[in-house]
């Protein structure tokens, strides 16, 4: 059994987080995948971006604020 760090992404709204994993791959045909610890984390993030709530998803995570750019034309 084998890990590495990756770093997984979610957006909702207009927030992002840059959220730092642990990615376990082993023979079986479920690899790669997550701890519960990590999987638990992704989920909290989630929910704290969800909900406006910035400060606990900064706990576990970079968070970004999204602002759309008018395109050159």
């Amino acid at each position: 059994m084998t890990s590495h760090i990756a770093t997984e992404f979610i957006h909702e709204g207009r927030y992002a987080a840059e959220v730092d994993v642990v990615l376990i791959e082993n023979e079986n045909e479920w690899s790669p995948y997550y701890s519960l610890e990590d999987a638990e984390k992704l989920e909290s993030v989630r929910l704290a971006l969800q909900c406006g709530d910035l400060r606990a998803a900064a706990k576990l995570a970079r968070v970004f604020e999204l602002k759309p750019v008018k395109a050159a034309e």
